[in-house]
Formats: C-alpha cells, sequence, structure tokens
C-alpha cells in the first residue's frame, strides 16, 4: 500500500474552501482531514490550495501541435504525447480530445479530410502502453454540413472511449457563421478565398447543408446512444435551435452565442459550456456573448480551455473571483464537467474518488501551478 498525505492545505470542496489535508492511499482519496496539522512524512502545502484536477471537455489544442504551421503534418505519436504534457502542466488531468469527423471530399480548403479514426486509434494504443500522463476520452465533433460523416461514424464503436458526440454545423449562414461578412474576412485570412472563391464556397455548402442537416442529425443522436456518450449542442444561437437540441437528448452546450439561447438551455436542463479564453479577455473574440455576461446571470456552469490550455486555471480563479466565491468557480472546471461527462469517480475531493488533484498558490489574481497528481502519482 502506497500513501501520500496532503496536509496544511486549503481543500477546494464542492462548497467551500476549508483548511485540512487529503489522505491519499493506491491511487484513492481514502480520508479528508479537518485543521492545519503536518503530520510525520506528510507533505506540508503551507496553506496552498488543493483542488480536484481539472476536467477539460473541449480543446483544440491537440490540433495545434498536429499542425503547428500550415501545410505541416507533425508526427502523430509526438504530438499526442507533446499536447499529454503540455496539459498535465497546467492542471488539467483528464482530457476529451476533439476529433473531426465529416469531411469535404470535393474542396481545395485545406484541414478538412478525413484523419478521426486514424488519429483515435493512436492515442488508444498509446494509452494503453501507458505513454500518457493523464486521462485521455474521445470527443466527436460530428460536423453535419459534410460529405462522409455517415461513413466516419461507422468507423466507430462503444469501445473507444468516445465520452461526448457535439452537432456542428458549419453551414455559412448558420450559428458560428451566421455573419456572412464576418466570415468573408475569416476565410480571406486563412484559407486566401478571392471574393468569387468564397462566393462559390457559400453557395456549395448551403446547398450540402439544406441536403444532408435532417440525415446527419438523426445519424450523430443515434451514433452519441450506441457509444454511450453525452450529446452536446454546438454554438446555439436561438430559442428555436436550443428546443431542437433538447429534443435530441442533448446534455451540453457548447459557447452558446447569446444569451437569450443561454437562458433556453437551463431552461430545458442542458449545462452551459463557455471558453475561458472569452471570461479572462473579457469578451468573444468572435463577436460572441461574454461568458462573464452568463456567469452574472447565472448561465454559465462549465468552463473549456478551448484553444489556450493554461486558461482553465486561470479562469477557475477569475471567475471565483467575480463570483466570490473560489470553491464555485473551481465547480465550473471540476465537478460541473464530469457531471455532464457523466464521470462518477472524479471531480471532487472526496472520500472513494480518484485521486487526481493538483496543489495551487495564489498569492495574488494569477494562479501558479505547484503540482499535479492522477491516481495519486505525480505527473506535474
Amino acid at each position: 500500500m502506497t500513501e501520500l498525505v496532503l496536509a496544511n492545505a486549503r481543500l477546494v470542496l464542492p462548497s467551500e474552501v476549508r483548511h485540512g489535508a487529503v489522505v491519499i492511499r493506491d491511487g484513492v482519496i481514502a480520508a479528508i482531514e479537518a485543521g492545519t496539522a503536518v503530520p510525520r512524512g506528510a507533505v506540508d502545502c503551507a496553506g496552498d490550495l488543493i483542488a480536484p484536477g481539472l476536467i477539460e471537455l473541449h480543446t483544440d489544442n491537440l490540433e495545434r501541435h498536429l499542425a503547428p504551421r500550415p501545410g505541416v503534418d507533425w508526427p502523430h505519436a509526438a504530438a499526442v504525447i507533446a499536447h499529454d504534457r503540455e496539459l498535465a502542466g497546467t492542471g488539467i488531468t483528464t482530457v476529451y480530445d476533439a476529433l473531426r469527423v465529416g469531411s469535404l471530399v470535393d474542396t481545395t480548403i485545406k484541414g478538412r479530410g478525413r484523419y478521426a479514426r486514424a488519429l483515435a486509434s493512436e492515442i488508444l494504443e498509446m494509452r494503453a502502453l501507458g505513454a500518457l500522463k493523464i486521462s485521455h476520452f474521445l470527443h466527436l465533433r460530428a460536423e453535419i454540413c459534410s460529405q462522409t460523416l455517415l461513413d466516419e461514424l461507422d468507423e466507430f464503436g462503444p469501445d473507444d472511449r468516445i465520452g461526448i458526440v457535439s452537432l456542428m454545423d458549419h453551414t455559412p449562414g448558420q450559428r458560428q457563421f451566421a455573419d456572412l461578412a464576418q466570415l468573408r474576412v475569416y476565410m480571406r485570412g486563412k484559407h486566401g478565398m478571392s471574393d468569387d472563391d468564397f462566393d462559390a464556397h457559400v453557395a456549395r455548402q448551403q446547398a450540402l447543408g439544406a441536403q444532408v442537416r435532417s440525415p446527419h442529425e438523426a445519424a450523430v443522436v443515434a451514433a452519441a446512444q450506441r457509444f454511450g456518450a453525452t450529446l452536446a449542442s454546438h454554438d446555439d444561437t436561438t430559442d428555436q435551435q436550443v428546443a431542437i437540441s433538447a429534443r435530441h437528448g442533448v446534455r451540453l452546450a457548447e459557447f452558446p452565442t447569446t444569451l437569450a439561447a443561454a437562458h433556453a438551455c437551463h431552461a430545458h436542463g442542458i449545462a452551459v459550456m463557455m471558453g475561458a479564453p472569452n471570461l479572462i479577455r473579457g469578451g468573444s473574440h468572435s463577436g460572441n456573448v461574454a461568458a462573464a455576461d452568463l456567469a452574472a446571470s447565472g448561465r454559465l456552469d462549465i468552463l473549456s480551455s478551448d484553444y489556450v490550455p493554461a486558461a482553465l486555471l486561470q479562469g477557475a480563479v477569475q471567475l471565483g473571483q467575480r463570483l466570490g466565491n473560489m470553491a464555485l468557480g473551481f465547480g465550473a472546471v471540476t465537478h460541473a464537467p464530469a457531471r455532464a461527462a457523466g464521470l462518477t469517480d472524479r471531480g471532487q475531493i472526496r472520500e472513494g474518488l480518484r485521486a487526481d488533484l493538483i496543489r495551487v498558490a495564489l498569492p495574488g489574481s494569477v494562479p501558479m501551478l505547484q503540482a499535479v497528481w492522477v491516481r495519486g502519482a505525480r505527473v506535474g
């Protein structure tokens, strides 16, 4: 039996922060003790926060390692390991690696080809070999406006550790891309499209979306049920879109773009997730609703690091400071995402749960990560 005691800490519990110690035996939280005493052999945390390991439901970080420059395909095993180590170094102990399913076969736009099945197999193989420091699940981002979605979904099964399937509709004129003028600027900058190329792209994608939307949505809902995964929506904008999400059985709303959509999500019992970069920067980089406004309205449940892994810890602290309750801030990156994803073995400091923990010094407004443990073993 191995034992580790983290003493003289401020324990971040679901509803409060209080002084105490955590006793870890064989990778599990065995006991929680009150007070500031430091028993012989214990780690003296000197009043630092001890919180559950952070749980990341949506991140584009793996894609950044796979393609560090436009047109560069980095060796996948090296990219996955770098991604894994980076997340461990930011306090994330559980991640849902986001992989797009649904591709375009008749386009010159780079980055829209098939890749999910092959990469998922590599991630799962590396996990089986013990090469990864933190816990990895898969998040399939199902692109409705695509040509290969049905075939790609059929390549996956219940044994692939798929925890989340999200319904994404990036048809021009819909949801995130509702503003075609803004989309035109984006496509010019990212893909070098001329105005004629952009107009042709919009017409082609809108025709495709109208053709495949209904059958593709039905297939994604069925696939999530087959995988035993949480079904998520993406960029809900209107009450009507949220109502459709609710009928599909969506339990998690990723980045609703308006306050009205967030209110509608709560009315239907759907958890709302927003990007921590949005909260930290003071607003959305694409002009959508600010995460801080949702927090002030009681409509922000979960934070995601999105495109900045270190933002998850910073966002939790900033949210706790905004709300005047650090336990609530950390809840948005620990037990709330665990609950949304159906995880019952982590996300809280509680006897019997996995000892996925982080130690954080907070001398001011910027958290300083001191240590990270996964199942009681130090990984960062």
